[in-house]
């Protein structure tokens, strides 16, 4: 693997695990990380679907340009996950801490890992 593509596979590790630690993010920051009045049944929610994710793009770390559709996935969800929260901040002043905690999370990642899969993509296609 050159130079232009070993980072793919490291940033996917790293946002897996992420994915797989937002249960404690939400206990240790919960003005940053968990929505209020606290809902046990949306944390379970949220941990379960993240916590999938993480565990399916650790694999796809493996082989990411197998799992293309995946990553792809991953970054317009967060986007767009980022998106309605930030208007949902905005609005709510309870929720400004989420404004410098998941939503510039989710942001990173979907910026890290569509620039990072687009070089992938091209190299491809070449």
């Amino acid at each position: 693997m050159d130079e232009q593509h070993r980072y793919l596979p490291i940033a996917l590790v790293v946002v897996g695990i992420a994915f797989l630690l937002i249960y404690p993010l939400m206990n240790i920051w919960p003005s940053g990380w968990s929505w209020q009045p606290g809902q046990h049944e949306y944390e379970q929610m949220i941990v379960g679907i993240y916590g999938t994710l993480g565990v399916f793009l650790l694999r796809a770390s493996r082989k990411p340009e197998a799992h293309l559709s995946l990553i792809w996935f991953t970054v317009w969800s967060s986007f767009v996950h980022a998106l309605i929260m930030a208007v949902q901040a905005v609005i709510d002043p309870a929720e400004h801490g989420h404004l410098v905690g998941d939503i510039p999370a989710l942001i990173l990642v979907a910026i890290v890992l569509g620039f990072l899969a687009s070089r992938e993509v091209v190299s491809v296609h070449e």
